[in-house]
């Protein structure tokens, strides 16, 4: 029996907050606490919780930006955090991030080509940027042509679709995406979310997809993961915790979303 792609074990991540005492040891923080999940291929998991519930530590984690206090990231069997630097790099072109901030992740001194092929670039494969760039900007639904404008000469949405294409071009099985449309508005949002997809079933990727907004996480995911002070305090099928939520915590997450059942 093959590995999960993508599987969690127990990962938990505290962090030092500012000393009270110069005679006391700085007090602790626990941001993530013993999560576990798994991600199949062409899967979605949906992690919701609001501002500081550890989301973002977790994709931190999965990405191996941050290493856990205790814990595994598997990425098809592969502990990622216990790679050395070279293998963690060549790894890296099978799961790539997509940013809440498009703009932020783009240089806007570059044309966008290039800052598409920077993830190749990193892995030694610069000979084939600029045809794998425009590819990628076909794939999310806009112009090869495209590749030679600067940032700045696109919409929010069309760069938040150049995010995707630079998290594509290494043709990953995995894509983490922490809270990818929150910026954009409601009618972006719905184009981005079908873009991605698309995407999966054309690429047959894992999704992990970070969101405060439960209305967003029940039209794209299948898996469903409620975190609140860095616990997970419900987990299981989206429909199924969308229609009897357990918790009041969840309760009042899918009022505030307009979609409680």
């Amino acid at each position: 029996m093959s590995a999960p792609l993508l599987e969690a074990r127990g990962l938990t991540r505290r962090y030092a907050l500012p000393r009270q005492s110069l005679l006391r040891k700085p007090p602790q923080m626990t941001a993530v606490d013993g999560i576990s999940f798994t991600i199949e291929a062409g899967q979605t998991l949906g992690v919701v919780g609001e501002s500081g519930s550890g989301k973002s530590t977790i994709a931190r984690m999965v990405m191996a930006f941050e290493a856990p206090d205790a814990g595994q990231v598997l990425f098809r069997g592969q502990d990622l955090h216990g790679l050395k630097a070279g293998e963690l790099r060549r790894q890296r072109q099978h799961f790539q991030m997509v940013f809440q901030d498009p703009f932020g992740s783009l240089d806007p001194r570059r044309r966008v080509g290039w800052s598409i092929a920077e993830p190749l670039r990193a892995i030694g494969l610069e000979a084939d940027g600029a045809r794998r760039s425009m590819e990628a900007l076909e794939q999310v639904g806009l112009h090869p042509g495209d590749a030679e404008k600067y940032p700045h000469e696109f919409s929010g949405g069309q760069r938040q679709r150049i995010a995707i294409a630079r998290a594509i071009v290494t043709r990953p099985a995995l894509l983490v995406a922490d809270e990818a449309v929150s910026a954009l508005d409601v009618s972006v949002q719905a184009q981005i979310l079908n873009l991605l997809m698309d995407l999966q079933e054309e690429l047959g990727l894992g999704l992990l997809f970070i969101s405060h907004d439960l209305a967003v996480i029940g039209s794209i995911c299948d898996q469903l993961l409620v975190m609140q002070h860095g616990k997970a305090i419900e987990q299981g099928p989206v429909g199924q915790i969308l229609r009897t939520p357990a918790q009041p915590y969840t309760q009042s997450l899918l009022k505030a979303s307009g979609v409680f059942v």
